[in-house]
């Protein structure tokens, strides 16, 4: 039996492209043989999402890039920025699967472990992670939201030593939470989770890989989003456009 081709709309909500190829390659790690990896960056929004209005305005972005990859006949699309700006909003748009990278990591860690404890980035941000774990209906599993206040543009700059901030974050979260796993909160971070699951010696997840794995899946099971409730198209009328 020949394996099912997949091509996968993996897009980065904000403009920085360097973060885009840092996602990219985190995506292709994890693909299988017969899935293609088409990385997008946004062309309209921040530089880095940090905040609610950082989210607002990436959503305008990540619904274009998605119209983008339906137009390229992808075969589903990975929202890659932990607080899954216009998740909803993209799957109306779309009859393909659309997955955001935390809920991703969420149900992820829900399979290895009773508790996880989640590590973000800026502390500002933590909020953002704590409304997802409610709408996900995940606060009896997850335990704690951290942050290592490293800015998601710092992250790749050797002087932040992000890998170093993140080991002894993850260390202090399975020795006080009373967790089995951690999941990483911030696209920023894909290409850290294998090091330091190894050092750790427990699992970490990157949503990257994890959305990557489950998109595969749903491909793979002919499963497409709904058009009908919540879900469906939305009620054509006139509006304005960026």
């Amino acid at each position: 039996m020949t394996r099912q081709q997949c091509v996968i709309n993996v897009i980065n909500p904000n403009t920085t492209q360097s973060m885009t190829s840092v996602i990219e390659a985190a995506a292709r790690e994890s693909a299988g043989p017969a899935t293609t990896i088409i990385g997008k960056t946004s062309t309209f929004g921040p530089a880095s999402i940090e905040g609610h209005y950082d989210e607002a305005l990436a959503t305008i972005g990540v619904l274009k890039a998605v119209a983008a990859g339906d137009e390229d006949r992808c075969d589903a699309h990975i929202i890659a920025c932990f607080g899954d700006p216009g998740l909803l909003a993209a799957r109306e748009i779309t009859r393909v699967p659309v997955l955001g990278i935390a809920e991703a990591a969420m149900r992820a860690a829900s399979f290895v472990a009773i508790h996880f404890s989640i590590v973000t980035t800026l502390a500002r941000t933590k909020v953002i992670a704590e409304h997802l774990v409610r709408n996900y209906g995940m606060e009896h599993a997850c335990r704690k939201v951290r942050a290592v206040d490293v800015a998601v543009l710092d992250l790749d700059k050797p002087e932040s030593n992000v890998r170093g901030i993140l080991l002894d974050e993850c260390r202090a979260a399975l020795k006080h939470d009373g967790i089995g796993a951690i999941v990483l909160g911030c696209a920023g971070m894909a290409d850290l989770a294998h090091d330091l699951s190894t050092e750790l010696e427990a699992p970490v997840i990157d949503g990257v890989a994890a959305a990557v794995k489950f998109a595969e899946a749903l491909v793979g099971l002919g499963l497409k989003t709904s058009k009908y409730g919540d879900l469906a198209f939305p009620i054509p009328k006139e509006r304005s456009s960026f």
